[in-house]
């Protein structure tokens, strides 16, 4: 025979006190006496009760549940910002709901309706964009968006993004001190917001700079094109001296077919730049040079924007990355970290 549930009320007969009081001591925040939490706590555990989240939550017309829309989620960085999302959501008393996707913007607007019929608070976008109608319905049915590193922020929506552009220019700079002269640009032709800013932002520098810019772009972001990456790049007749990679993925397969393919020594004959400060750039065999994505930053904009009250305005919210100066970069004038 199936056991009868435990309720609030039995909680509350064995406690002693009301079934207000029994609500208000297991809601996070809620104000109410120690003594009466700890009352609460202690017969809800011994009768091994547990607060249906999600039916509290339709009463004030709320799920909990907040979709992470992402592609490309194995990759290091990604997978390093998905976790800390869902680590700062959870200690929010959020439910994090992860929507795998493809770039093409069906498959993002796949996604966005499968969040919309699960009821979802709110989507946070780590890849692609929603189209501006279906942006306009989920505003219209209460859910929130959140957008990171995205081209433009929507009504009633928070863009989190990093100064990109920024980053390349000083890519060049950084270059630049340790002697380098002919730069290169590696990148993929994924087209995504953050790696166009950080391309301009280098090319533009260079430039500026009056010197002559190699640029190589093929495939997905991975570490397989940064290894097709390096092998045209060292290919050429006027080998670089100096590689700017917009991704410390594709740096580490440029890295490695320099070495192993060529025999070109880092950072004797060639100095190395990547972006994101994976792990994997700190591992002895790349002690790559990056820029640090302030991925605990921008969990915690994007989680506090959520428990805030929507706003009507589009919010934008621009963080910087930090440079991890390694051993990939001749040390002629070696900067701080910051």
């Amino acid at each position: 025979m199936s056991r009868p549930s435990v309720s609030a009320k039995d909680v509350a007969d064995l406690a002693g006190v009301s079934r207000a009081s029994v609500s208000r001591a297991l809601t996070p925040g809620a104000t109410i006496s120690h003594e009466t939490r700890a009352r609460v706590v202690a017969a809800a555990e011994k009768l091994g009760y547990q607060v249906n989240r999600l039916a509290s939550g339709l009463i004030r017309n709320e799920t909990g549940i907040i979709a992470l829309i992402a592609s490309e989620i194995g990759t290091p960085y990604r997978a390093q910002l998905l976790g800390a999302l869902t680590e700062k959501l959870q200690q929010a008393g959020k439910v994090t709901l992860l929507i795998n996707t493809d770039r093409s913007d069906e498959s993002v607007e796949r996604a966005l309706r499968q969040a919309i019929s699960y009821r979802t608070d709110a989507a946070i976008f780590l890849s692609g964009m929603p189209a501006w109608s279906l942006a306009e319905t989920c505003q219209k049915n209460g859910m929130r968006l959140v957008l990171i590193n995205r081209d433009e922020a929507r009504p009633g929506s928070v863009l989190v993004r990093l100064d990109d552009r920024a980053a390349g220019e000083r890519a060049v700079a950084l270059l630049l001190a340790a002697g380098c002269r002919r730069l290169a640009l590696a990148s993929s032709e994924a087209g995504t917001p953050s790696l166009i800013a950080r391309e301009s932002g280098f090319r533009d520098a260079v430039r500026a700079a009056g010197l002559d810019l190699v640029e190589e772009r093929i495939g997905v972001t991975s570490y397989r094109t940064g290894l097709e990456l390096g092998t045209r790049l060292m290919a050429r007749s006027d080998r670089p001296d100096g590689v700017f990679c917009t991704t410390d993925l594709m740096a580490c397969g440029l890295m490695d077919a320099a070495r192993f393919r060529f025999g070109v020594e880092i950072p004797r004959a060639l100095s190395v730049i990547g972006f994101d400060d994976i792990a994997q750039a700190g591992w002895e065999s790349y002690a790559l040079t990056s820029f640090g994505q302030p991925i605990d930053k921008i969990a915690g904009a994007a989680t506090d924007w959520l428990q805030n009250p929507a706003e009507t305005a589009a919010a934008r919210i621009t963080l910087s990355a930090s440079l991890v100066w390694r051993n990939s970069v001749r040390q002629l004038h070696q900067p701080h970290n910051s």
